[in-house]
């Protein structure tokens, strides 16, 4: 039996990358998943790789800087599927860098916006249906959200995802001490720099040299996988994690060590 067997995750950012690996994982795990994503045919795609593998999904294109959006998502879910036990806020968005006095406020808002109000409004609806749910296993529901190593060190050029990134830690570490009374628990994955579809813009961007570049600040100069992350963020949703509560897992190989 899977870690997540008879129960209902929600997957925010899950059209590729980090999303849609543990998207998947979360379906292997025995979960019915729903796969959430701005770019709402990435999200059916996921989706369908969900179900030619036996598993159950629905998929929703969704802005998560958009509270009405968002409500609707979760009435959409619980429809289907009766409950939330689990989710993944993983939606966000990358920039160009920035000289901090140079930072237009255009691309400030619209960093924040997604970022750091998209997770804000997707743990106000997930904990508004969790609190209402009986007991299952450990407790009525798990919420993981993805940081970032620049949720704890700064990331140069980028002020507008460093700040995101913090503040994300930030909220979460108020749910987790809020509602331990209501067996609702809050973590967060920092992922390191992983192989996914922002790394290739930025790849693509800065050109062929960048990638060498990057190899070279993580340790053992490996970038990291999606699914490396996406297991440690199952895990922090199951009840095998019972017991860990408003923490910042580092998913990077040891490069950030605090």
């Amino acid at each position: 039996m899977g870690m997540h067997e008879g129960r209902v995750a929600l997957v925010t950012g899950a059209a590729s990358g980090i999303g849609r690996s543990t998207a998947l994982i979360f379906a292997r795990e025995g979960a019915s998943v729903a796969v959430v994503d701005w770019n709402e045919e990435g999200a059916k795609a996921t989706a369908g790789q969900i179900e030619s593998l036996g598993g159950t999904a629905i998929s929703l294109g969704v802005d998560v800087s958009d509270e009405a959006q968002v409500e609707e998502m979760l009435a959409k879910i619980t429809a289907r599927f009766g409950r939330l036990d689990a989710a993944l806020n993983n939606a966000g968005v990358t920039s160009p860098s920035f000289k901090f006095h140079e930072m237009p406020l255009e691309e400030w808002s619209r960093m924040i916006a997604v970022n750091l109000t998209g997770v804000f409004l997707c743990m106000k609806h997930e904990l508004a249906q969790m609190v209402t749910q009986e007991i299952l296993g450990e407790g009525r529901g798990a919420i993981c959200n993805t940081s970032s190593g620049a949720g704890v060190v700064p990331a140069p050029g980028q002020p507008h995802y460093t700040a995101a990134k913090h503040g994300v830690l930030g909220i979460m570490k108020n749910v987790a001490q809020e509602y331990a009374s209501n067996r609702i628990r809050c973590n967060s994955v920092l992922p390191g720099i992983t192989d996914t579809a922002m790394i290739q813009e930025s790849i693509d961007r800065n050109g062929p040299g960048y990638r060498e570049m990057l190899e070279k600040t993580v340790p053992g100069g490996v970038i990291g996988k999606p699914e490396e992350v996406g297991e440690a963020a199952v895990w922090l949703c199951s009840d095998l994690a019972s017991r860990v509560n408003g923490q910042s897992l580092m998913v990077d190989g040891g490069g950030v060590l605090r």
